[in-house]
């Protein structure tokens, strides 16, 4: 196997972070020094800050806790994968909390003065001329949380020991930010605030090959599909007196189109329907009866088979206003009437 090129290597010490151009087909090590330390980080498209790394995007396509084989997600309306999570040897990641801030530990713990994420990150990006308002919520590396039943967000103490380390690659290049998180007083990293190190390789052939491929589709804009594609340079927002609603995808028309199933398909809907809650609302019932009884495979399957035969009679979902689930529903009401159609 070829052995990885180091381009750069960089130790950042507690109350610290570090802005770093990773290129596209670099990998950033973020590595435990002593261990117990979380990292914070932020992402930025090195040729356009306002395309960066979104934690809601991430957490909604890999769950709270990221890890080998995930990628970082730029937010709407890019939504593009920026980086890929090469490998993670401990596996504990988090996209739930926000960064500490001032304002926590002025707030919560009283004190006036105290190390914190945002401030950290704000100072590390200011080298690339970016401000306080820039820096985003924070990828936390090496922070172990969960929900509880409640639904309340919790940490626990962390495990990591002096060598775990993620390896992230770019599929782009980027302004990568990670900085030695801020807190001391909780059990983010301990108790303590110990230092990470950083190294930038170049990947190997090996390295690329084990990233999936993401599509590239037309839902992913950038600037010159913008109706307005300025950055605002002044701060009060203004009307524009000579705005012109032009709402995408409007007016929306609903329209029945009838889909024929099978006896064995219908019966498989009536089989996780869940009238007891949803009543006559065929969409809600199918669906969360295909969830409560373990019967969503067989649903997205048909799901999937219906939004086929929409588009084999001419008939794009997005033109009609409802999505194939939708259109799922109507088409099981309506053979439930006349099984023959």
């Amino acid at each position: 196997m070829t052995a990885r090129q180091t381009v750069s290597e960089f130790v950042m010490e507690p109350g610290t972070g570090k802005a770093i151009e990773l290129l596209k087909g670099q990998i950033l090590r973020i590595e435990q020094v002593e261990g117990g330390q979380c990292a914070d980080f932020n992402a930025f498209n090195l040729h356009d800050y306002k395309e960066f790394m979104h934690c809601g995007r991430t957490r909604t396509v890999h769950g709270f806790h990221p890890t080998t084989g995930t990628f970082m997600w730029s937010a709407p309306p890019r939504e593009r994968a920026m980086l890929y999570i090469l490998e993670d040897t401990v596996g504990r990641n988090d996209v739930l909390f926000p960064r500490c801030s001032a304002y926590v530990y002025e707030a919560a713990y009283g004190f006036a003065v105290h190390t914190n994420c945002h401030d950290i990150q704000a100072e590390a990006q200011r080298e690339y001329g970016l401000t306080p308002d820039d820096v985003h919520d924070s990828f936390n590396l090496f922070m172990c949380t969960g929900v509880d039943a409640d639904g309340h967000a919790f940490m626990t103490r962390q495990t990591t020991k002096a060598g775990d380390f993620v390896d992230l690659l770019a599929l782009m290049d980027v302004l990568a930010v990670p900085n030695v998180c801020g807190a001391d007083v909780m059990k983010t990293s301990n108790f303590a605030l110990k230092p990470l190190k950083l190294t930038v390789f170049a990947a190997t052939e090996a390295d690329l090959a084990q990233v999936p491929k993401t599509p590239t589709l037309a839902s992913q804009r950038t600037p010159k599909d913008f109706r307005n594609p300025k950055i605002k340079t002044d701060r009060p927002l203004r009307r524009d007196p000579d705005y012109k609603p032009e709402f995408p995808n409007t007016p929306i028309v609903v329209s029945d189109l009838p889909i024929a199933l099978s006896p064995d398909e219908l019966a498989d809907f009536n089989a996780v329907k869940r009238r007891d809650i949803y009543g006559d609302d065929d969409a809600a019932a199918d669906h969360a009866g295909g969830r409560e009884r373990g019967g969503l495979g067989r649903a997205d399957e048909l799901e999937r088979e219906v939004a086929i035969r929409m588009v084999a009679l001419g008939h794009g979902p997005g033109a009609y206003g409802f999505s194939p689930r939708t259109a799922r529903s109507r088409a099981a009401r309506r053979s439930s009437r006349d099984p023959a159609r």
